[in-house]
């Protein structure tokens, strides 16, 4: 199961598993906003990491470049 360290957000790292289909599983992040990360990992399980990468790919948190989700996508692009 990778851990990949998050860079420029509250969660300092986010854990998953992408199945031999590309699907997504068990996702959890160690910090940030608990509910809103979630909901993220719930509405990820099962989902094609493609599908998970165009959908969160850009979004920003407040003034940062970045997000939790964001950094969850880079994650995931690395391993399309």
């Amino acid at each position: 199961m990778p851990i990949r360290e998050c860079k420029g957000v509250c969660a300092s790292s986010v854990r998953y598993t992408v199945d031999g289909e590309g699907r997504v599983h068990d996702v959890s992040f160690s910090g940030g906003c608990h509910g809103n990360l979630q909901a993220v990992a719930r509405l990820s399980e099962g989902r094609e990491a493609r599908e998970i990468v165009s959908i969160l790919e850009g979004v920003t948190c407040g003034h940062k470049g970045t997000s939790c989700p964001d950094q969850f996508a880079q994650a995931l692009k690395a391993e399309c």
